[in-house]
């Protein structure tokens, strides 16, 4: 099966594009990802996935256009539904394209992490595979959680320290919030 795959990073796309591939499909890639903050982060992700695509002969497609602002447009006074907002924009922008290059189906990257909302991603990757006519093709890539990471790092590939936009950022760095969100889920 011809299936796209977008693409989060460079790291998130070794587990899930040996399998794919192991599995027998053709896979391009989309990087398309206007939720990651700052601008050097984006520079450093979109320089790591060129690093990778090299080594693994991996044809990808990257839009370089830092889309902070229609991401922030769609987020701000809606933080609680962020990550719903994120995958909205990012999965129909992937289905979108799919759909345009002829691919038979879609998946995601972001189906790699352990730390995503695997139903809520199923359920709006579908939408948006109904909507373009492109079938959305799901595999729990969280199994070879390990066994990523170690093939990022035998490629000494840059590995981001969190998701990407600026709310992660701060939930990555900033003790005193990651202390009231433990206190929060404690009294929860």
């Amino acid at each position: 099966m011809k299936i796209l795959l977008h693409v989060c990073c460079g790291p998130c796309t070794v587990y899930p594009l040996d399998q794919l591939r192991s599995h027998g499909h053709e896979v391009n890639g989309y990087f398309y990802n206007p939720n990651i903050h700052p601008y050097r982060e984006f520079k450093r992700r979109i320089g790591a996935l060129v690093e990778f695509s090299s080594k693994k002969k991996f044809c990808v497609e990257i839009d370089r256009q830092y889309g902070l602002r229609e991401y922030l447009r769609q987020v701000v006074f809606n933080e609680k539904k962020r990550c719903q907002l994120c995958y909205d924009m990012r999965l129909e922008q992937t289905a979108k394209f799919a759909a345009e290059q002829g691919a038979e189906a879609f998946t995601s990257t972001l189906l790699y992490s352990k730390y995503q909302n695997h139903s809520l991603l199923i359920k709006i990757a579908e939408k948006f595979a109904e909507r373009y006519q492109v079938k959305f093709y799901y595999e729990d890539f969280r199994e070879g959680w390990q066994q990523g990471i170690d093939g990022s790092i035998a490629m000494e590939l840059y590995r981001q320290p969190y998701c990407g936009c600026i709310y992660s950022e701060q939930e990555r760095y900033d003790k005193k919030l990651q202390k009231k969100m433990r206190q929060r889920q404690k009294n929860a």
